[in-house]
Formats: structure tokens, C-alpha cells, sequence
């Protein structure tokens, strides 16, 4: 499909008819949530589904560019966590009438923050954890929930997720990981894209190594 149009990264609505497909990068207001150019999100309201994220914890979601994000996916932050080193985890602190001190953050499983590369298609109903890394050119299996890391140009599924396999050999991955056709400007990505969708993986191996 051909028009006139040049791609904007900075339009909320990008499909033509629908308001259910947005870029998320233009709709974020936290500055703790960084979303990369062309992020989409089969859904409104992006913000709504990273949840437990308080400004204490300092805690960020880093999102690349390219990825695509399914309906009723959710990333749960290190806010969520509870005290997992006494006999207790119940969070007497934050609730009325219970006198205990808020513990320090060095006492939670605080994880860090939690990063999606480039080109990551993440299926409807996945839940992120907090402080995991999730590579670029990753595939995530609806419903799945993300406990691990994970490795570039992987496929992941299940509760927890684990791999399934590797999309391409490892010559190709480094080389992808090489080219990051995300970071190349829009005129140039537009001519690449019948090398991106081509599915003779040797040819496109060929290609890129010369390009490379």
C-alpha cells in the first residue's frame, strides 16, 4: 500500500479510520516512560497499562523504536513489589491506621528498569515484570507472562515465558544487531522495507552483508 503521506512519528493515530491503533510516544506524559519513534499500541491509553509505577521507586520503562504492542498488555513496575525478606509481606505502611515506617528501598526487590529494544512484537494480553530486558527483534507469545530476560531475536512463550527458538542463526542475528535498520532515516528505511519483509533469509543475509 502506496500514498503520499510521510511517515510522523509525532501523529497519535497513524491507521487511517481507526482510533484504536496509536503511537505511543506522542502520548506519553511521564518522563520515567521512553518510547522510541513508530511504537505502536493495538489500544488508547498506553500510560494506564504500565501500572505500580511511582515516582519513589525511580524506576523507568525504556521502549526502542519499531515495536509493536498488543491489546491488554501490561507492565507491572517495581512499585508492585512487597518486602520478600521478613517473615511478612504485607504492606502495613501504606495502609490507614497501622504503625509501621516505610521501608527503605535497599530493603525491597527493587529490579531496576525495565527496557524493550527495537522491533520487539509483543502479543495482546502479555505481562511485562519489573526490571527485565527484553532484546531487539524479539517475538512474545499472547498471554504470556515475562519474568527473564531475554535474548535478542528470540521467540518467547508461556507462564513463565521461556524460549521457543531462535528466529534466525547466529551470523544473522549479529548481523541485525549490526545493521539496526531502526536508527536509519525514513527515506532510507522506506527502500529497505521489501529487504525487511523479504522472506528468503538467505538473500537477505546476502544483502545485508554487503550493506553491512
Amino acid at each position: 500500500m502506496r500514498n503520499n503521506k510521510t511517515p510522523d512519528p509525532n501523529v497519535v493515530f497513524p491507521v487511517e479510520g481507526f482510533d484504536t491503533v496509536t503511537y505511543v510516544k506522542p502520548t506519553i506524559k511521564n518522563p520515567n516512560i521512553i518510547v522510541g519513534d513508530f511504537t505502536y499500541f493495538s489500544d488508547t491509553d498506553f500510560e494506564s497499562h504500565v501500572t505500580h509505577h511511582y515516582d519513589f521507586c525511580g524506576d523507568k520503562l525504556i521502549i526502542g523504536k519499531f515495536c509493536q504492542i498488543g491489546k491488554g498488555v501490561e507492565f507491572i513496575m517495581n512499585g508492585a513489589n512487597h518486602q520478600m525478606n521478613a517473615v511478612s509481606t504485607f504492606p502495613f505502611y501504606i495502609l490507614e491506621g497501622w504503625e509501621q515506617e516505610a521501608p527503605p528501598l535497599s530493603k525491597m526487590p527493587i529490579k531496576g528498569d525495565t527496557i524493550v529494544g527495537n522491533d520487539v512484537w509483543i502479543g495482546q494480553n502479555v505481562t511485562i515484570m519489573p526490571g527485565v530486558t527484553i532484546g531487539d527483534g524479539t517475538i512474545i507469545g499472547a498471554n504470556s507472562v515475562v519474568a527473564k530476560n531475554v535474548d535478542p531475536y528470540t521467540i518467547v512463550a508461556g507462564n513463565p515465558a521461556k524460549p521457543i527458538r531462535k528466529r534466525f542463526d547466529d551470523e544473522l542475528i549479529e548481523m541485525m544487531l549490526k545493521f539496526k535498520w531502526w536508527n536509519k532515516e525514513i527515506d532510507e528505511i522506506n527502500a529497505l522495507i521489501p529487504l525487511l519483509s523479504d522472506n528468503d533469509i538467505n538473500r537477505v543475509k546476502q544483502v545485508i552483508k554487503e550493506l553491512l
